[in-house]
Formats: structure tokens, sequence, C-alpha cells
């Protein structure tokens, strides 16, 4: 009979599978690393069982410790899966940044979660650099992996992702492609692939926000290139010690949108169900284009599984909140369908301004049309208030009528939106759209920007 002892004997030897639509307009022939089919859904299932079992060996984790590590999920998977056959304990902890369902299924295997804000700097005691460190000195019989500087990792894909990716293409590769976060992946997949063939190209992918590809480039490790981004599972605001530069060929940039968007695009027009990083992965290829020929064997590492994402980038809302969904925005009436439901919030000539105040801070906006028994005769807006404000401490017990503005232009639901854009300026905040039937919605700047 075939089966494993246990579950840990079914990480590694992932299938490569061919990409077909996505890449068609490539010359060469492009296959995934399809890491999902580890046990924990991930490519760091490989690292984590490593990393655990080289502790073990020299006593760094002892029989019935705690396993403590700050993870972006997947880490926290492969050594949870590693702990519950080995009998430890673990905790993870992790940046808010992080879908909803990676925390819920670490702790579904039983992992106690942490959660700590994304946007503090690395050293700030609140980062989930320094929250898993200070546990891992604070809890008794435990070991704090550190995946970024354990050689560990990239020790696994040495020995078992680069000979697998070398045996499958026959030693045909030409360019290995993957996203880069701890770089244990690509540097000890690109270390064991360039010892068989020193001439096989190794391309990260980062993210803007992310230092690698300038200090790459430059050797300069810039903080101005770090800032908050949405894109999960890659770059860093620091540098790894498993990242080793000296194996990597170079480094292509992804944006958020375009890495989520492709995430969809892979699930939608090739089957594969991956996670949000596997879009930034072929995005990065696709743009890798012009170092392909006729043929090249390019392999595209895929790191974890679509389920994890399913609150994220496989929801629309949340894609149409952020501007990520590809909606062609052409009318007045396009700019205004993502609150067309809400109702357009208004005030009298007669009314008091403090009374426009409370409905501006009720509503959360920044300017009010203001209405008569005519119609539309003024508008208010924030910055006109505090104007007022500052000269005149006693203007909220005065009728709006004494402050107003000029009414807002009134377009046409059908109004191109170049026309729409040119109407708001300096002088005017907003436009209102005749939704007929009396109905009228207001647009804003923000509308015009979250459609551009």
């Amino acid at each position: 009979m075939k089966y494993a002892k246990n579950i840990l004997e079914t990480i590694g030897n992932t299938p490569l599978v061919k990409l077909n639509v996505l890449t068609k307009d490539l010359p060469c022939l492009v296959l995934s690393k399809y890491e999902t089919f580890n046990p924990g859904n991930s490519v760091k299932d490989r690292m984590a069982l490593q990393m655990i079992e080289d502790a073990e060996a020299d006593g760094r984790l002892k029989p019935g410790g705690t396993i403590i590590e700050g993870t972006s999920g997947n880490t926290g998977m492969g050594l949870a899966l590693a702990a519950i056959v080995k009998g430890y304990k673990c905790i993870f902890v992790m940046a808010d940044k992080q879908s909803k369902e990676k925390i819920d299924i670490l702790k579904a295997v039983g992992a106690e979660v942490v959660v700590c804000p994304t946007n503090v700097e690395p050293e700030d005691p609140r980062s989930y650099y320094s929250v898993s460190k200070r546990l891992g000195e604070e809890t008794p019989n435990s070991w704090y992996v550190n995946q970024y500087d354990n050689p560990s990792n990239c020790k696994a894909h040495f020995l078992s992702t680069g000979p697998e990716i070398w045996e499958q293409t026959e030693g045909k590769i030409t360019h290995f492609v993957v996203g880069v976060g701890t770089g244990g992946t690509i540097s000890g997949v690109g270390s064991y692939l360039k010892m068989k063939n020193p001439n096989v190209k190794v391309w990260g992918i980062d993210t803007y926000g992310s230092v690698f590809k300038k200090y790459h480039e430059t050797g300069i490790f810039d903080e101005n290139e770090i800032y908050p981004y949405i894109t999960e599972g890659i770059g860093e605001d620091i540098l790894p010690k498993n990242v080793n530069f000296d194996v990597i060929d170079g480094f292509t940039k992804v944006t958020d949108k375009d890495a989520a968007i492709y995430t969809q695009k892979l699930s939608k027009e090739e089957g594969m169900f991956l996670g949000n990083s596997a879009g930034a992965a072929i995005k990065g290829v696709l743009q890798l284009k012009e170092h392909f020929t006729k043929d090249d064997v390019v392999v595209v590492l895929f790191h974890d599984h679509g389920s994890r994402y399913v609150g994220k980038m496989f929801n629309d809302d949340w894609m149409r909140n952020r501007g990520f969904l590809e909606e062609e925005i052409k009318t007045a009436a396009d700019l205004i369908k993502n609150h067309e439901e809400k109702p357009l919030v208004t005030a009298q000539t007669e009314e008091l301004i403090s009374h426009a105040i409370e409905r501006m801070k009720a509503y959360k906006i920044s300017q009010i049309p203001v209405k008569d028994i005519d119609g539309f005769v003024g508008s208010i807006d924030e910055a006109d208030l505090l104007h007022h404000f500052i000269s005149d401490k006693d203007i909220a017990n005065k009728p709006i009528k004494d402050i107003m503005g000029k009414p807002y232009p009134i377009v046409k639901k059908t109004t191109k939106i170049d026309a729409v854009s040119k109407l708001i300026s300096k002088e005017n905040d907003a436009v209102l759209v005749d939704l007929e039937n009396g109905n009228y919605h207001i647009i804003t700047k923000y509308d015009i920007i979250s459609a551009i």
C-alpha cells in the first residue's frame, strides 16, 4: 500500500503547469510551479518544516516548546501543521493588512494569533517584527523562528524546490521568476539553478512601497521608498539576510492594482485559483516580455491559494472600493453608481449654519448643495465654513444664505466624464447630476479621482 505516514510527508513534489491564456503574447513557454498542492496550500510548508527540523536537531526547539513567528499567514500555516504532528504550541504575529481568512485559518489549526498595525516602522515596539521578537524572549521554552534571517529558509528551497524545477524541466529552464518577501525561495532556488547552469536568469517580483529593486540596482537602502501597500506576501521595508542579491539578476515592480487584477485573471482565464502574490508574479512575467525568446522556458512560482483572499481580491466590492475593478467609466451616471442609493444631503437657505455643520459631521461629507422653494440656489463647503469661522466666531447661529457660495453646476446623467471634470475647479468643488423625476446626486473631486 502507498500512503504518507503523516501530513508532512506530502510536502513538495508539486506540479509544473503551463499557462496558456495570459501568456499567449509571449514568445516563450511559461510554466508555473504550483505550490498550492502542498498540504498547507503554500510554498512556505517547505521551509517551515526545514526550519523546525533544523531547530530540533541543534536544540533550539525542545519537546513541548512554543513556536513563535511573525508571518503574513502562509509560513504560520506551514509551522502550525508541523507543530500539530510534532507536538508543539504556536503563537503567530500578523500585520493587520493581512486577509481575515489567513487569521481565521491559523486559529482553525490551533494557533494563537496576535495582530499588529501595518503602518509603523520595523523598529516600532508595535510592529509585528518587534512583537514577535519580544514574545520569543518572554515566553518560557519558546523558539522564535525569524524566517527572514533563518538560513534554513533558503536551505529548504536549495534542497527541494530548486532540484524539482530542474528535473521537471529536464534542465531546460532559462528563467526563474518569483515574488520576493523573506528571500528564501528566490535565493535557494536561484542558487541551485545557477549551480546547475550559470546562464539561468533569476528575476524577483517586487511591489511599490518596498526597498528591494532600488537596493539591488544601486546598493542604496532608500527609506523614501517605504510606504504602505496592499499586495500581500511580497516586498519588505527591511533587508532580510535570506535575500541573496548576488543570485538575483533583476527585479520588476508590480502595482497593487495590477497584482489584484491579475489575481482575478488567473482564476477566470486560466482556472488557477491563487493568492495575491501570484497575480503580481504573472504580471511581472508579462512586464519582462522583452527578456524572453522563442526558445526560452520560463518558470514562475505561485506561492499560495486563493481561498485566503476571498474577502479581498476575489470580492468585487473590495476591489471597487480601491479602484481596482476594471469598470469602464464614461458618463456622470457611471461616476455615482457606487453610492447612487445614498440620499443627496442638502440644506435650506434659512437653516442655521450649525445645522449644516452637524450634517457634514454626521454624513462625513465636505460640501452640501443649498436649496429653497425654487430649487438649488447655492452651496457650502468646509473650506468656506473655516474661513468664515476665523473672522466671526458666532457664525454658527447665522442663516446659511449669509455665507453660501454659488450653486453647483447641474449636468445630465449622460454627460461625458471629460465634460464633468472640466466643471470641477478650485472655485467649484462639485457637480450635481440630474437623475430625472426630481432626483439629483452629487459628484465630488473624490469621485473624479477614484475614476481616474
